[in-house]
This record gives C-alpha cells, structure tokens and sequence, in this order.
C-alpha cells in the first residue's frame, strides 16, 4: 500500500465525514433560525435526511461491491457539495423553503450512505493485509470523530456565519474530499463474483456478534434522533440560548471525540472490548437525563450543557470506534461493503422515524417532557448490550 495513496483517502474520508455530519446540523438549525418552524416540521426535515438509511443501504451494498469505489465516492461529494450550493443561493435570495429543504436533506443523504458504504469496501482493497488493523483504526477513528464533533462544527459554523454561509463551507468541505480522491487514482479493479444483497443479510443474521449490533445499533438511533429533534429546538426556545451559546454547547462534542479516541486505543485491549462498550453506553446515553433537567439560560446552564456534551462526545466515540472493531474483526473482505450496509439498514435505518416521533412528541407533550422521554430510551442500548454476547468480547482480530 503506498502511504501517499492511504494518506489521501484518509483525508478525503475524514473531510466528507465532517461535512456530512455538520450538514446533519446546519440544515436543521437553517430551519429552526430563518423559517421558524415547529416541532413537527422539523421532526420531518430531520427524517427526510436519514430515510435514505432505511431505503438505500442494502442496494448500495451490493451496488459497490461490484465496483472499486473512488468513483462512486468522487460522485457523491461532487453531489453533495453542489446540492448544498444551490440551497445556500436559494436561503440568500429569500426563495429558501421548507419544501426545499426537505428534498436537499433527502439527497444529501442518499448520496451519504453511497459513500459511506463505498469507504469501507474501499479500505480494505486499498490497504494490504498486514497494515489494514491499524488503517481500521485510524480511519474509523476519523469517522467517528466527525459523527461526534461535525454537528459542533454545524452548530459553531451557524454562529459564526450565519446559516446558509455555513451550508456553503459544507459544501467546499465535500469539494476538498473529491479533490483528495482524485489523488489516489483509478488503479483499484472492482471485484469478481456475484454480489448479492442477500448474502450480506444472511451473513449478519447468522453472527451473534452482528446480530448484537444490528438491534443496540437500532435501538440507539431511534432514541438519538427524537432526542436531537427536540435538543435542536429545546435550546433556543424552552433555554432561551442564543445562537452563540448554541454553537459553543455544539462545539463541546469535539474535544470529547478527542479524548473518545484516545480512551478506545487503550482501554478495549487492557479491560476487553465488551465491558468497555457497556460501561461507555451507558454512561455517554445516561449523561443525557441531565439535559431535560435543566433550568432556564445562563452562564451556569451553558457550563453544564458543556459538560454533558464533553461526556457524551468521549464515550460515544469509544462505543462507535469499539464496535466498529468488532464489526471489522468477524467480517470477511469480500463482505464488507454488504455487512456494513445491513447493519445502516437494521440500525440507522430507524433513526427517520425516531426524528417523526420526536417530532410528534414535542408538538403533543411540550419539549421538556418530551425530551426526558427519549432521554431515557437511550439508555435501552446499554441494556441490551449488558444482556448479549457483546458484553463478554474479550480481544478481536481482523478477519481474512
């Protein structure tokens, strides 16, 4: 494996992660702060960006298995970026909607979950044997920082800018990762053989292990994105947070990715990666019952929004980087494109309909009691994963 080829993947990889995830909270925050929406309206905004996880993942699996991947990852930047242009132009010309909005959060995502399936399959084409564990690790460690800290990016950006400036920074974000794409070159063949969904499937279902994360994974972004639904509205309207304010809480998720990657490098192989896993859930979901709780704005409820985001982004990247370990350790290459799209489907798949529900519960029970509800329902991963397989994983390997 040339260094210079992995170098440029990892950097494109890395930059379309950041601005995918903070385009997960620019457009949200774009409709709470120009077109002052309801709880409802942006429960739907919010689940036409992720439907695309319950429609896509198993035919983009077996879609980019049947290719080498730079290309398909190259087009979705390019998409990416040039949809996110065009609703910025719009926001400044005043012809921004929420019906515009909604179709550029669906094609975002749908070009997301083609790319994000098409780098996994790609690692492990692009990276020899011997070096692919520690090409894992880095690259899923950059993945998972930026699920953690791209919507503090979003967030900051949209303090800072303005909103639909900061639609446009994600946009040339994207630009950079295809411009580093086109770097490493179109070399890689595609590979030979069928690729049918159904294996993927089959083979998820007939591990343990996956089986594990497939239903935590479920059961974690349902909760998750009713509870961001009503975060991103519960900030400004129930705390009475400025933007400002709003950005900096954000922003507090990066530095706890940080110390999350860290922590996951060492802990996993000293006390086992499934205790690790289990203690992290719980005590990054269980943090969230404190949000709820909170009393009206100022200087003392800002530092302790801080403070809850600083854990939660440590110990959701130790779980995100742990898990994704293990995935990687039970599958084969020939599979991985197909494995990881089953597990988007079966876990994230759900995260649309937790962002309606969330929705659907702010407009009927107000955003405090609503938000302590899907508060706690985090705190069902842990659970399941205290009572699985998961929890009893010692070491892994990666699988040939």
């Amino acid at each position: 494996m040339p260094i210079s080829g992995f170098r440029a993947f990892w950097l494109a990889q890395s930059t379309s992660q950041l601005a995918e995830h903070s385009t997960s909270a620019v457009l949200p925050l774009l409709a709470v702060l120009t077109l002052d929406v309801t709880a409802p309206d942006l429960g739907l905004l919010r689940a036409a960006g992720q439907a695309p996880l319950l429609l896509l993942p198993l035919l983009a699996g077996a879609w980019v298995d049947r290719r080498p991947g730079r290309g398909v990852m190259v087009l979705a930047d390019v998409g990416r970026a040039l949809i996110l242009t065009a609703a910025a132009a719009a926001a400044f010309l005043g012809r921004l909607d929420v019906p515009l909005l909604l179709v550029t959060a669906f094609a975002v995502g749908a070009l997301s979950v083609f790319f994000d399936v098409a780098y996994q399959g790609f690692l492990v084409r692009l990276t020899d044997r011997d070096h692919l564990l520690p090409a894992v690790g880095r690259i899923e460690g950059a993945r998972s920082a930026a699920q953690m800290a791209g919507p503090a990016l979003g967030g900051a950006l949209v303090s800072a800018l303005s909103a639909p400036l900061a639609a446009a920074s994600a946009a040339l974000v994207f630009g950079v990762s295809a411009v580093s794409l086109t770097r490493i070159g179109n070399r890689f063949a595609a590979p030979a053989g069928r690729t049918r969904i159904r294996d993927g499937v089959a083979f998820v279902a007939r591990d343990p292990l996956l089986r594990t994360i497939c239903v935590v994974s479920g059961a974690f972004h349902l909760s998750l994105a009713a509870a961001m639904t009503l975060y991103l509205l519960y900030l400004p309207r129930t705390l009475g947070l400025s933007a400002a304010s709003i950005g900096l809480v954000l922003a507090a998720t990066g530095p706890g990715a940080l110390l999350g990657s860290v922590l996951a490098a060492r802990l996993p192989r000293r006390f086992g990666y499934g205790p690790v896993i289990v203690v992290a859930a719980f005590a990054g979901d269980g943090v969230m019952l404190v949000v709820p709780a909170l009393p009206g704005g100022g200087g003392a409820t800002v530092a302790a929004l801080i403070a809850v985001n600083l854990v939660f982004g440590t110990f959701g990247q130790v779980v995100n980087i742990t898990v994704m370990a293990v995935r990687q350790s039970v599958t084969p290459d020939s599979l991985q494109g197909r494995v990881a799209a089953t597990i988007t489907f079966a876990g994230m798949g759900l995260a649309p309909v937790g962002s309606l529900v969330g929705g659907l519960l702010g407009g009927q029970l107000g955003l405090r009691p609503a938000l302590m509800v899907a508060a706690a329902g985090l705190l069902l991963s842990p659970v399941l994963m205290l009572l699985s397989p998961l929890a009893r994983v010692g070491r892994v390997t990666v699988s040939g």
